[in-house]
């Protein structure tokens, strides 16, 4: 966790200081960083919290460049990452639970995105699948049928 909070840093300082290509290099290190050691931190909130922070600050940084295509291609990759854990029940429930509390974060930001920025094939696409795989699982639950009669 210590070295992915030293690479973070490094890369916030530069972004602060517009040195936004080395910015990119040092997220881009986070971000792997963080999907590597996903399934093996202690902590399973900081895990995902990493994870969640590498995707947005590059995102952030794309908007900076000028890249929305870029920065949606981020957002949407840890939101539908955080919908896939969740639903993983091969990992450990402590990691279920952090994707879960983090999503509403991602799913947040996904939205205002599109608010500001408009919307993009994948950010469409995305969202699209998360309702109907609530619909799906709210008629598997509750024994209802939705759909056309």
């Amino acid at each position: 966790m210590e070295h992915w909070k030293r690479t973070i840093e490094r890369a916030n300082r530069c972004f602060a200081e517009g040195e936004l290509v080395d910015a990119r290099e040092h997220y881009l290190q986070a971000l792997a960083l963080a999907q590597v050691l996903f399934e093996r931190w202690s902590d399973a909130d900081e895990a995902v919290a990493a994870c969640v922070i590498s995707h947005h600050n590059l995102a952030d940084l794309h908007l900076r460049l000028n890249q929305p295509e870029e920065s949606v291609e981020y957002l949407c990759a840890i939101h539908q990452r955080l919908l896939q854990t969740m639903q993983n029940a091969r990992l450990t429930p402590a990691l279920r639970e952090a994707a879960l509390c983090q999503s509403s974060k991602t799913y947040v930001e996904l939205l205002n995105f599109i608010s500001e920025h408009g919307e993009y094939p994948r950010s469409n696409l995305l969202l699209k699948s998360a309702v109907a795989q609530a619909c799906h699982e709210f008629s598997t639950v509750s024994g209802h049928h939705l759909g056309a009669h």
